[in-house]
């Protein structure tokens, strides 16, 4: 008997899911379009995000932000998508020597650098004071303002100044990678 009160509530559930993914179409379309600018292509990813979001439903964290959770499932489709149609588009000399063409998609990106880049900016994230690091990582996670505010119990201009505070601490920390990546130019702008 308890094991179909279960079921029954895990339906409800189910059933909640989809109507508050189903509400918040009408935003992932307008998403959608400014990422594809083709009503086609917008259709095909809403019903990909849609058809993800209802996959990966357990995958979802009761209380956080759904239209945030939405809009990553939609931007990471999109770029996926992205990334096959230009692999697809490579073209292929089949002369004896078989070398690629205009082909960037055949170059190694370096992983394990990239794992220490984000070693070292999860490092930067976990040195933080926690009265800064708790809202910059609820405004990282898709929370609003008046969200962290109320849940932290805190005015909403002290949740922008930790994070403005936590983001400045977190830019002087990771300086290096803004150089090796060229990004200095950003960092004497704001400097000034």
């Amino acid at each position: 008997m308890l094991n179909k009160i279960i079921k029954k509530l895990n339906n409800m559930t189910a059933i909640h899911f989809k109507n508050t993914v189903q509400r918040e179409a009408k935003s992932l379309r307008k998403y959608a379009y400014q990422l594809t600018r083709n009503i086609e292509d917008t259709n095909d990813l809403v019903q990909e995000t849609m058809l993800k979001a209802y996959t990966y439903q357990d995958k979802f964290e009761e209380g956080t932000n759904l239209k945030g959770w939405l809009y990553t499932i939609m931007k990471n489709t999109f770029i996926n998508n992205y990334r096959r149609m230009i692999k697809r588009n490579t073209f292929i000399d089949n002369t004896d020597n078989e070398y690629f063409i205009d082909s960037f998609a055949i170059t190694e990106v370096n992983k394990g650098e990239q794992r220490f880049i984000m070693q070292d900016i999860e490092s930067a994230i976990d040195k933080l004071p926690i009265n800064l690091k708790k809202p910059f990582t609820m405004s990282f996670k898709g929370f609003k303002y008046h969200e962290i505010s109320s849940i932290l119990n805190i005015p909403i201009g002290t949740v922008k100044t930790r994070i403005f505070v936590a983001k400045r601490q977190l830019r002087d920390d990771l300086s290096v990678y803004a150089k090796n990546f060229g990004y200095n130019k950003y960092l004497e702008e704001s400097a000034a």
